[in-house]
């Protein structure tokens, strides 16, 4: 039966190690097409894998792959998950275990990008959301400031070394008075509404307006958003714009283009505005009540939905999409504008760089790989 069944479909490009997928759901089976392999042949590598949570071995769920052994031939294979790094694993991560290990902070730079170091390995990779606390106010320090923000990391240096969206070049910010208290973790599952409040680290004024936030942003061309700016951080013309038509009815903006997972530009001229600053000077006074910039999504529904000729004369009925800083992934909601928050519990499925035992040397995701998948969620099935 398919009448509450449900699919997704979508494609990336594979970095050799574990890759998430986050849905609207939690699969119960998956198909990976590895187009770079299908479309040039090559020894000891895979061309398709597939998984089904009726697939039991044992104590193993396995992931089935078809590929090519080191002499070209055709053959079928298995990689029994053994560990959840190996084959195609589902998740699905709630309100616990919200965090990773903890690692001491020994050094911010006072640069933009700030570069946080950390005492120890931290194993954090580019898209990794973490969370600093503990850095103590000092004398021209304005490190402070980034106790409790959720950064999205936008570089790794090296194994002890990351860079987060932050200017830390203004005078008020030193590299200096970090203790054994100045700690981080990653995040999890940070993503459980999307998009999300998000803090704004930066704010480039012109004719259009550019924005940076701390984490993925998770906006798309089209989606309407608003903006809660402290009067400590300048460009409080951005609140709530008056809608000269309508009084006490604001007016917001939209988002005409996104750079990147950090930065995205709406329709709004801020060239008159106030400038924006982080680097405002600390005090034991300023710290009660400190509050964020933030940039917050708007819209009628509350799952995502799709723009009707607001920016670009989209169709009346466009196919609505899931949206998360690397899926896009089919809703089954109408047409509106987009905003609002997708409920979700960061769930759908891993694929892991495990390597079967027949066709040697070849990982399920090869490094540089274009991967195709497919994943589903059956309302009947027999046991």
């Amino acid at each position: 039966m398919t009448e509450y069944s449900r699919m997704a479909k979508g494609s990336f490009s594979a970095t050799g190690t574990t890759a998430a997928v986050i849905l609207p759901f939690t699969p119960d089976a998956v198909d990976l097409w590895n187009y770079t392999t299908i479309k040039t042949k090559a020894n000891s590598t895979v061309a398709r894998a597939w998984w089904d949570n009726k697939l039991l071995d044992g104590s193993n769920n396995p992931t089935m792959i078809e590929g090519y052994n080191s002499s070209g031939v055709t053959i079928f294979d298995q990689i029994p998950n053994t560990s959840a790094a190996l084959g195609i694993n589902t998740f699905q991560g709630g309100l616990s275990q919200q965090f990773g290990p903890t690692f001491t902070i020994t050094g911010i730079t006072a640069a933009n990008p700030a570069v946080v170091t950390t005492s120890a390995s931290h194993g954090y990779q580019v898209g990794d959301t973490i969370i600093m606390q503990g850095i103590a106010l000092a004398t021209t320090n304005n490190m402070q400031l980034l106790n409790g923000v959720p950064f999205t990391i936008s570089a790794v240096g090296s194994a002890t070394t990351f860079s987060i969206q932050w200017d830390a070049s203004g005078g008020q910010y030193a590299n200096s008075g970090f203790t054994s208290a100045s700690l981080v973790r990653k995040v999890l599952y940070p993503f459980l509404y999307v998009p999300e409040d998000n803090f704004v680290s930066a704010i480039t004024r012109g004719a259009t307006t550019t924005i940076v936030t701390t984490m993925y942003h998770n906006f798309l061309v089209g989606q309407e958003v608003a903006f809660r700016i402290p009067t400590l951080w300048g460009t409080t013309q951005l609140n709530s714009l008056p809608n000269l038509v309508i009084p006490g009815s604001p007016i917001y903006g939209y988002v005409i283009s996104v750079t990147d997972n950090w930065t995205f530009v709406v329709n709004i001229n801020s060239s008159a505005y106030t400038a924006f600053t982080n680097n405002f000077i600390m005090t034991n006074a300023t710290l009660p009540g400190l509050t964020y910039p933030q940039v917050l999504s708007v819209g009628d529904v509350n799952t995502g939905g799709e723009p009707i000729g607001i920016i670009n004369n989209t169709t009346l009925y466009p196919p609505p999409i899931f949206p998360t800083s690397t899926n896009r992934v089919g809703t089954i909601n109408g047409p509106a504008i987009r905003g609002a928050f997708v409920n979700n519990t960061s769930q759908g499925f891993t694929i892991g760089a495990g390597a079967p035992a027949v066709i040697t040397a070849a990982t399920l995701i090869a490094n540089t790989n274009i991967i195709y998948w497919r994943a589903y969620l059956h309302d009947f099935g027999n046991p």
